[in-house]
């Protein structure tokens, strides 16, 4: 059984300037300052947990936890208008029309994911939300991609995921599936040397096909 497995923020959705927003607002009490190359670099791809050790370390991990739920609510309020990134609904179409199944692999919590597949129109289109906040590890670690193998009932080496951070790519590669690399918010090379097998700006080039066609016959 093949699936397609895919990240949500930076690769379903273009949404790394919300996010970036909303933490600026809730880290600028604190002194922090977050610009874009920080944001890229120690939060993209990163679970709450782990963002709350390295910005807020004299907190403690309760304090560190509501601040950044109120950093969630307050990305889920300054959202605008959100759009599917270009290509995925035909995508969807393919995997359909190929009865493949299909499911989100996210460190973004249950809210947001709703909130968000909700706004861009994908939500019955992709039921199967596997969340890393609520495993035992979130990515960088495997799990999350291995309980979504399990979800969907499909193989590893027959499985594509669509990752934009070095730490989904590496989560997805460590469960052994391939991984295409989407160039939202980090060089292609990056993701490449990160463990992807070749990316690209958006769904629609059609190296995914061929590719998910290979992982079909493996």
């Amino acid at each position: 059984m093949t699936a397609l497995l895919f990240d949500l923020d930076g690769t379903l959705v273009d949404s790394d300037a919300d996010h970036l927003a909303a933490f600026q607002s809730v880290f600028a009490p604190f002194g922090i300052s977050l610009d874009r190359a920080l944001y890229v670099t120690h939060i993209m791809g990163a679970s709450n947990a782990m963002i709350g050790e390295r910005f807020l370390p004299h907190l403690t991990p309760a304090q560190r936890e509501q601040l950044l739920d109120a950093k969630e609510v307050a990305y889920r309020d300054g959202l605008g208008a959100l759009t599917a990134t270009r290509g995925a609904a035909e995508l969807l179409d393919h995997a359909e029309a190929q009865e493949l199944p299909c499911a989100v692999v996210t460190n973004a919590p249950r809210a947001n994911a709703e909130r968000v597949l909700e706004a861009i129109g994908l939500t019955h289109r992709l039921p199967i939300l596997v969340i890393g906040g609520e495993l035992a590890r979130a990515k960088p670690d495997p799990l999350p991609y291995l309980t979504g193998l399990e979800r969907t009932g499909a193989r590893a080496e027959s499985s594509v995921a669509f990752e934009d951070s070095l730490s989904g790519v590496r989560a997805a590669a460590a469960a052994g599936v391939a991984v295409v690399g989407l160039t939202t918010g980090l060089p292609g090379e990056r993701l490449i040397e990160a463990g992807a097998v070749f990316a690209v700006a958006d769904f629609t080039d059609r190296r995914i096909y061929d590719l998910i066609e290979r992982r079909r016959r493996s």
